[in-house]
């Protein structure tokens, strides 16, 4: 590994939080973030706004002009060495005249994938790679993973009691946890290309699924699994115009031997159309086949400080019959939202 300066880690750390505010245009593409240095100062910076159209590298030194001689470069993803929907990165870095670039982390894209580094590295330019690592795959979690399996990455939100039940006998749920937790879980929306449910839910609850969040204009995709075909009724509130909707149902993905929809399939069609991140937010029956077909990347559960008794729906559907079945967690993080409890956790593997 080569060795950063102080100087080095606040340059990436800016580039990283330039990367982020692009989470709301990028799509399908990663959030990438890109500044330039000479002479100690920062001359240009820029990140990836709009899928589709120039990447962080371009928007940074066009406003140089393309004039970057001698200066260094910190980027947090590989510059692009293909032509896509606009021109390699890496040669324009090239053109410019940057003598150095500095990379938090390689892009798994195999279009790329080491291509950009040796690319510039043959131009005489030295590379750096490794600079605020972790950071930088976390951001990018979703395409990593999307570019890696052709899955996206699931986070699954629940909101429960402290005795972990998710909605009364009678399907009642609203409200368990305060204004507060529910005002965090549309920011929580607003990070997902997708929100993911069952037509249980559906059917029972009959949500809009939709962000309501002042300044944002995120329309996370609608996605329901109906495995019966129950979704025939159009006035449902999931066929709104606020968002796009897809129903998953035997028409149009592969179904198990026992009729129930493959949700490995359902998801790689999510990939394939470029969802990096889905966040799943359903009823017990379809958490626990999630569970079960290990298909959750993360957790986030809202737990209030309240108890609904043992006629009370759990959160999962998980039929384990001895303590060696217990599935276990590694609490990633815990903190108060409120007079709520929010767990960040995923499965121990």
């Amino acid at each position: 590994m080569p060795t950063f300066s102080k100087n080095d880690t606040h340059y990436m750390s800016l580039a990283l939080k330039l990367a982020s505010q692009g989470r709301e245009g990028v799509k399908a593409n990663p959030m990438v973030g890109c500044v330039v240095v000479k002479d100690g100062q920062i001359i240009a910076k820029g990140y990836h706004q709009t899928f589709g159209e120039a990447h962080a590298e371009i928007n940074a030194l066009s406003q140089i002009n393309f004039q970057a001689n001698g200066a260094t470069l910190y980027v947090t993803l590989e510059p692009c060495s293909h032509v896509g929907k606009t021109p390699p990165c890496a040669q324009a870095i090239i053109d410019a005249g940057v003598k150095q670039v500095v990379i938090a982390t390689l892009d798994p894209n195999p279009l790329v994938s080491g291509q950009g580094l040796a690319m510039l590295e043959a131009a005489g330019i030295t590379v750096n790679v490794g600079l605020l690592k972790a950071e930088a795959l976390i951001l990018n979690r979703g395409f990593i993973k999307r570019m890696q399996t052709g899955l996206p990455f699931v986070t699954c939100k629940i909101a429960m009691s402290l005795d972990g039940k998710t909605s009364m006998a009678s399907g009642e749920s609203k409200w368990i946890t305060a204004e507060a937790a529910r005002k965090d879980v549309q920011h929580l929306r607003a990070k997902n290309q997708a929100i993911m449910t069952g037509s249980g839910t559906v059917l029972s609850d009959n949500p809009s699924m939709t962000l309501r969040l002042d300044g944002s204009n995120v329309s996370p995709l609608r996605v329901v699994i109906d495995s019966q075909q129950k979704i025939t009724d159009q006035t449902l509130n999931i066929f709104s115009n606020d968002a796009p909707t897809l129903i998953l149902n035997p028409s149009n993905i592969a179904t198990l031997q026992n009729g129930k929809i493959d949700l490995t399939d359902a998801l790689k069609q999510l990939g394939g159309q470029g969802i990096n991140t889905v966040l799943l937010e359903a009823g017990p029956n379809l958490i626990g086949a999630m569970i079960e077909e290990n298909l959750i990347d993360e957790f986030i559960i809202y737990t209030a400080p309240v108890l609904m008794g043992s006629n009370a729906n759990s959160m999962a559907t998980l039929a384990l019959d001895a303590m060696s079945d217990k599935i276990q967690l590694n609490l990633n993080d815990i903190r108060m939202v409120g007079d709520d409890i929010r767990i960040t956790a995923n499965i121990k593997t």
